[in-house]
């Protein structure tokens, strides 16, 4: 179960507006349906990672923002991040090296997963479904990027989202596996019925995500 109505797992944004100082970067409305990917291009400096800041919980100080985040129908604007149930992917896998890889999985395991055991079969089921089992007691530095990614995805996933953020997450992979990768993410995103916001510069991103893609231009912003 989730906190939000499972018959609408749509990620609403009603009038976003962020502003840093006296430039708008972001006005815009959007809904998002289970299992769409939206993809949000733009230059560097447009608003991209700033509109995911918001919509994750994690907006700096210095950005002012208006206008509401609704995932499931229920309104998250005013909730820290980690109360949003959603999950977010960056450029860099970010995982902790003082865990070994199953440890970082944990980390990840939704609070509900009672039990060592329980977890313990959680972790190596998620391994197991990223091609990466018995990998419990290695340590993340001695994996390659691509795997590092895989268990950075499959973190996230352990948490149960109700939503996914994708904060260029492919832009550091070689050509070859970037692709593999990009289908994985799209491909689990779509089967858990996850309405997904996809930020990238990458065109073939766009082009493999198969939703609608929103334009940003150049505004003088961060992202």
């Amino acid at each position: 179960m989730t906190p939000y109505d499972a018959a609408s797992r749509d990620l609403t944004l009603e009038k976003v507006q962020i502003r840093l100082h006296d430039a708008c970067l972001i006005d815009l409305s959007l809904t998002i349906r289970a299992g769409e990917i939206v993809t949000v291009m733009g230059p560097s400096g447009s608003g991209k990672s700033s509109l995911l800041a918001f919509v994750g919980g994690f907006l700096a100080p210095g950005f002012a923002a208006t206008g509401r985040v609704l995932l499931g129908g229920q309104e998250v604007t005013g909730l820290p991040a980690e109360q949003r149930h959603i999950g977010i992917l960056f450029q860099d896998p970010l995982l902790f090296p003082h865990l070994s890889v199953g440890g970082n999985l944990a980390f990840g395991l939704s609070r509900r997963i009672k039990g060592r055991a329980e977890r313990a079969r959680r972790v190596a089921e998620a391994l197991e479904s990223i091609n990466l089992g018995g990998y419990e007691a290695r340590d993340p530095e001695t994996l390659s990027g691509g795997q590092k990614a895989r268990v950075a995805l499959a973190r996230v996933l352990l948490s149960e989202p109700c939503a996914l953020l994708l904060d260029e997450p492919f832009s550091k992979l070689d050509a070859d596996l970037k692709a593999q990768m990009r289908q994985h993410v799209f491909d689990r995103a779509r089967s858990k019925g996850l309405p997904t916001l996809l930020v990238t510069h990458d065109e073939e991103d766009a082009t493999a995500a198969a939703g609608p893609i929103i334009r940003l231009a150049q505004r003088g912003g961060q992202g």
